[in-house]
């Protein structure tokens, strides 16, 4: 279907209070929860401060308020938590782009039944490592980080609250260029507005106090019109002006990532000499393996090859890495999540972005949209 675009808000006056954009998002959950459409939420929900998330599984409504709200400095993904261990329910999960899209290549391969999830994808500018975050609010923010109760990147600014209500902002670039301000991966992403979920949602062209929606699938618009027809929710219809707001800011932002693309897949890109040494790095902790999101293989080849006998370990790096990427490359969504928790600081994102891009050149490829697997991918392997 032809995608469709409203403006809507929460009627629960406690859900405005602590929701973005008038808690629109946080009140299509506890219709879906309510009406019983399905068993439980999946989300994230901030703990003693914005540089915490915890994903949480909820199944009273009342408890949805407590994840309202938006957290920059928590990257973490969610697709492979369904597939792992909630394959059996009927699940609504909010996210990013890059999470809707991990949850697209899983559907693909029958790891997620797309009749027992909806997905409400979230408008996303970029995320910032908890870590980072902290040092970039005290060097160039010149505030303690433990004062800071809420974050936003907006008008290509990272703004921060206080806990007496002062606010702080710095241009992204201007913070970018000192080598902090978002992930590498968010960076060098082109994909802002998550059009494989059922309903993107975001604050860009959107009135204050409003969600602007864009509304993808069939059951994306049955969820928002019941939703309004129960009485969860109010809409009305964008602006032209409105519209052209919108889509002024994802061409700006769409135009950046191509150009940190430009710079980081290629001109600082590092050179074989240097990858030699950076696999060479690897212990074979294989947390990268762990944490991707796309990696669902319920007997690991790499294990299966890893020699049993002590004196043989560890595995040679190259042997690891080389088999990783032939496993996932082609489908990476450029979550940056191997990087994030690789403990001897490889840039693996990068390696698996530029395979991927090459791939995509050769085969038109694009993973997470779509109903098709990748091209030479093996139907034995589902």
């Amino acid at each position: 279907m032809n995608s469709e675009f409203l403006e809507i808000k929460s009627n629960d006056s406690n859900i405005c209070e602590f929701g973005e954009c008038g808690g629109a998002v946080t009140s299509l959950l506890k219709y879906l929860l309510e009406e019983e459409i399905v068993d439980d939420v999946l989300t994230i929900q901030k703990q003693d401060s914005v540089y915490e998330g915890l994903p949480t599984l909820i199944s009273n409504p009342e408890d949805l308020v407590k994840t309202a709200g938006s957290l920059h400095c928590v990257p973490t993904m969610t697709a492979d938590l369904i597939s792992r261990f909630l394959s059996g329910k009927k699940i609504a999960t909010v996210g990013k782009p890059c999470d809707t899209m991990a949850i697209d290549e899983l559907k693909k391969r029958n790891q997620i039944d797309e009749d027992k999830i909806y997905t409400i994808g979230l408008n996303c500018g970029g995320t910032v490592l908890p870590e980072t975050a902290q040092k970039m609010f005290q060097l160039f923010y010149e505030v303690d980080p433990s004062k800071v109760v809420k974050e936003e990147i907006e008008k290509g600014k990272i703004i921060i609250e206080l806990e007496d209500g002062t606010e702080k902002g710095i241009k992204i670039d201007d913070l970018e260029e000192e080598g902090y301000g978002r992930r590498g991966n968010c960076q060098r992403c082109e994909v802002m507005i998550p059009r494989n979920a059922d309903i993107a949602c975001g604050n860009w062209g959107a009135s204050d106090g409003w969600t602007f929606v864009e509304i993808i699938t069939p059951k994306g618009k049955e969820l928002v019109e019941n939703a309004i027809s129960k009485g969860f929710i109010q809409s009305k219809s964008p602006s032209e002006k409105q519209m052209e707001m919108r889509s002024k800011v994802e061409n700006i932002m769409i135009k950046g990532a191509k150009k940190s693309k430009q710079n980081q897949l290629e001109g600082e890109y590092p050179s074989l000499e240097d990858w030699d040494k950076y696999w060479h790095r690897c212990i074979g902790c294989y947390g990268c393996r762990d944490v991707c999101p796309i990696c669902w293989c319920k007997e690991c080849e790499i294990e299966k090859m890893n020699p049993e006998s002590a004196d043989s370990y560890p595995q040679d790096p190259l042997m690891f890495q080389g088999i990783r990427l032939g496993h996932m490359s082609y489908s990476c969504v450029n979550c940056g999540q191997c990087e994030d928790v690789c403990p001897m600081e490889i840039p693996l994102s990068r390696i698996y972005d530029k395979l991927q891009k090459k791939y995509r050149e050769k085969t038109g490829y694009i993973p997470g949209f779509g109903e098709d697997l990748p091209p030479l991918f093996s139907p034995e392997d589902i």
